[in-house]
């Protein structure tokens, strides 16, 4: 097996390449430049590395990488549309960038080139590869419009809340995997599980990217700290703090997250107090902890070498251990 970075700068050669120079520029050019943007590219990295774990040639993976990354992008392009974002990465989003219509038309057509994608492998692992896409790519809508209905919604439930983020973030990292495993012909048995390891290294991942919002350091974080408090998002944290706060404190809690003040400063601090002293920020950890160590015990039951399992237990530490 080789190191992440070399399954990154793999993935980043070949995306430089795939839509170069395609007419019409209108249409081809946002793909370009939302790929071009990069980021830590960890979807594909998986797919790749799920594939050599089971002892297959990780250039087989690069279509399948290709499209799962390029459906992630696909997604991304069309959140910002919804969630009116003016940046991306540090950088203008294709909405901004060019308009509203050309982020809708080339979001759609990197959907279609996703699936163009699987077309390179035989029938019998195209089909086991589109029916897995298709039920993952309906799931992170299912997602999507979870979270968009929670915003305007009292009565949320933690169930409810651990749903959203496997349907919109886990299942996608849990399908990458599993897609590795696929092109690597290995056993279903070995491919459910690999896909259980990434669904619940998924989830908490982003419990993890909840806990950081609130409480990570600003100067490696990445991006605001507090921004989901300032757009009063109730995460796992907001919920636990409302279950666990004392009257009082869950009373000034909702009333933080009714409004939007010009400085929220103040209101950032509050709300991480009361997160603090309800128990949640610890709950929040715990929860991290629980789902870390789910996707670490469907390694003991996998069919690979003890090597290759310490290789993924590693990955999974690494990724938990994150500042950013």
């Amino acid at each position: 097996m080789h190191s992440i970075s070399y399954y990154q700068e793999k993935m980043a050669n070949h995306f430089s390449q795939i839509v170069a120079n395609k007419e019409p520029k209108n249409l081809y050019e946002p793909i370009s430049y939302i790929l071009s943007l990069g980021g830590k590219r960890m979807r594909p990295v998986l797919t790749l590395m799920a594939t050599e774990v089971f002892n297959a040639d990780c250039e087989q993976a690069i279509p399948a990488a290709t499209a799962v990354e390029v459906f992630h992008n696909f997604s991304l392009i069309h959140d910002d549309i919804m969630d009116d974002a003016p940046l991306r990465r540090g950088h203008q989003t294709v909405h901004e960038k060019w308009d509203l219509n050309t982020g809708i038309l080339s979001g759609d057509a990197m959907l279609i080139l996703a699936y163009q994608y699987f077309e390179e492998y035989e029938p019998s692992v195209f089909q086991k590869l589109a029916k897995l896409f298709s039920k993952t790519a309906l799931e992170v809508c299912e997602g999507q419009q979870y979270d968009v209905d929670f915003e305007i919604r009292d009565d949320v439930t933690i169930p409810e809340y651990l749903k959203m983020i496997e349907y919109k973030t886990a299942v996608l990292v849990g399908a990458a995997m599993k897609m590795g495993a696929i092109v690597a012909k290995t056993s279903e048995e070995n491919a459910n599980l690999i896909y259980d390891f990434g669904l619940n290294l998924g989830i908490a991942f982003q419990l993890q990217d909840d806990y950081l919002d609130a409480f990570g350091d600003p100067e490696t974080f990445g991006k605001q700290v507090g921004g989901d408090i300032i757009e009063n998002k109730k995460t796992y944290l907001y919920l636990k703090a409302i279950e666990f706060a004392k009257p009082e404190d869950k009373q000034q809690l909702v009333h933080l997250f009714s409004i939007q003040p010009n400085d929220s400063t103040d209101k950032i601090e509050s709300v991480k107090a009361v997160f603090n002293s309800s128990g949640a920020s610890e709950a929040t950890k715990g929860a991290i902890k629980k789902f870390t160590f789910k996707a670490f015990d469907t390694l003991e039951k996998m069919d690979i070498e003890a090597e290759k399992k310490a290789i993924l237990k590693a990955f999974g530490e690494n990724l938990m251990g994150r500042n950013v």
